[in-house]
C-alpha cells in the first residue's frame, strides 16, 4: 500500500496570509470611515433641540427635511423631567442657513409610512437660528383622528337615519308638502293652501265686496267729476258768476267815475259860491240840481252793489264818504 504524499508549505505563506489580513482590515476601516463620512460624521454641525409631547415613531437617524430635502438628522432622543420628549438633531453648518428664528417644526405621521420631521421657514430674511436652540414641535397624526372620524361618521349616520326614518322630520316635511299641493289643487288654489278652506272662502267674499265697492266708488267719482265740471262752467265759464261780477265791477267803476266828476263840479261850484257871494241864490239853485244828480249816482252805485252781492256773496265795505 503506497504512502500518502504531502505538498510542501511555501516559504512565504505566512507573509501572504498577513498581507491578506492587513488588506482586509484596511478595507474594513476605510469602509467604516467612508460610511461615517457619507453620513456626515466629520462635517461641522450645530445642535437643534426639538421638544414634542409624544415622540412615538421618531427614531435615531431620522432626517429633518426642508422643502423635501434632508438638512439634519436625529442623533438622540431623551425624556425631560416634565414628561416631554427631547429630540436632539444635528444640522450641518452649510444647511443651517435654511433655519430661521421664525421657522416652524412639525412631526407628521400619516396613515401609511414612517413619521417625518419637517421645517417650514416663511421668511428667509429673519435672523439665523442660533446653535443649541430649543424649539417646540407641532404634532400632526392622521391615525389619531381616525377614531374621532369614525365616531362622528357613526353619529352622522344615526342622525340621518332618524331624520329619514318613519316619523322623522323629512317624512313630516314630505307629508306637509303633499297636503299643501292637495290644497293648491282646490277651488281657491293658493288661498286654500295658505289660509285654509273656510278662511279662503271668507277672503274670496271679501274681495268680491271690495270689487263691488270699488265699482260704486267709480260711479260716484264720475258723478262728482260731472258736478265739478258744471260748477266750474257756472262759476268760471262765460256768463258765469265771475264773469257777471267782473261786469258789475266795471259798471260800479263807471258809476264811481260819474260820482267823482259830480264831486269835482260841486267843489268848483262851492269855490265859485265863495268867490261870488252876491250870486248866492243862483248858486243855491245850481247846488240843488247838482245834489239831485249826486243822489241819482249814489242810488245807481247802491243798486250795483246789491246786484254784486246777489251774484257773488261776499262782504265788502261799500261806504262812500262825501267831502
Amino acid at each position: 500500500m503506497a504512502e500518502p504524499q504531502f505538498t510542501p508549505i511555501p516559504r512565504n505563506l505566512q507573509f501572504r496570509v498577513g498581507l491578506l489580513i492587513g488588506l482586509t482590515v484596511v478595507i474594513a476601516v476605510g469602509f467604516v470611515f467612508f460610511v461615517l463620512y457619507a453620513r456626515g460624521t466629520f462635517d461641522q454641525t450645530q445642535r437643534l433641540v426639538l421638544v414634542a409631547d409624544n415622540a412615538e415613531g421618531v427614531a435615531i437617524g431620522m432626517d429633518l427635511t426642508f422643502s423635501g430635502f434632508p438638512i439634519g438628522r436625529v442623533r438622540r432622543i431623551t425624556l425631560r423631567d416634565d414628561g416631554k420628549a427631547r429630540i436632539l438633531v444635528r444640522v450641518p453648518v452649510e444647511d443651517a442657513r435654511w433655519l430661521r428664528t421664525s421657522t416652524i417644526f412639525t412631526l407628521e405621521r400619516g396613515i401609511v409610512g414612517a413619521p417625518k420631521i419637517r421645517a417650514f421657514s416663511a421668511n428667509l430674511k429673519d435672523p439665523l437660528l442660533p446653535n443649541g436652540a430649543e424649539r417646540p414641535v407641532l404634532r400632526g397624526d392622521a391615525t389619531e383622528e381616525i377614531p374621532r372620524m369614525v365616531a362622528s361618521l357613526r353619529a352622522l349616520l344615526e342622525n340621518l337615519q332618524n331624520i329619514t326614518g318613519p316619523g322623522g322630520s323629512v317624512q313630516a316635511s314630505l307629508d306637509n308638502v303633499r297636503t299643501l299641493t292637495e290644497r293648491m289643487a282646490g277651488k281657491q288654489g293658493a288661498l286654500d293652501a295658505l289660509l285654509g278652506e273656510e278662511d279662503a272662502k271668507q277672503a274670496t267674499q271679501a274681495l268680491d265686496r271690495v270689487n263691488k265697492l270699488l265699482t260704486s266708488l267709480g260711479g260716484v267719482s264720475q258723478r262728482l267729476d260731472a258736478t265739478i265740471a258744471k260748477a266750474d262752467a257756472r262759476v268760471l265759464g262765460q256768463g258765469g258768476l265771475v264773469d257777471g261780477a267782473q261786469q258789475a265791477v266795471g259798471q260800479m267803476n263807471a258809476a264811481l267815475g260819474e260820482v267823482r266828476d259830480n264831486l269835482k263840479r260841486v267843489e268848483k261850484i262851492l269855490a265859485d259860491a265863495e268867490a261870488v257871494s252876491g250870486n248866492a241864490k243862483a248858486a243855491t239853485a245850481d247846488l240843488g240840481a247838482l245834489r239831485a244828480e249826486v243822489d241819482a249816482s249814489l242810488r245807481k252805485v247802491s243798486s250795483l252793489i246789491e246786484e254784486i252781492n246777489r251774484k257773488w256773496p261776499f262782504e265788502r265795505n261799500s261806504e262812500i264818504r262825501l267831502p
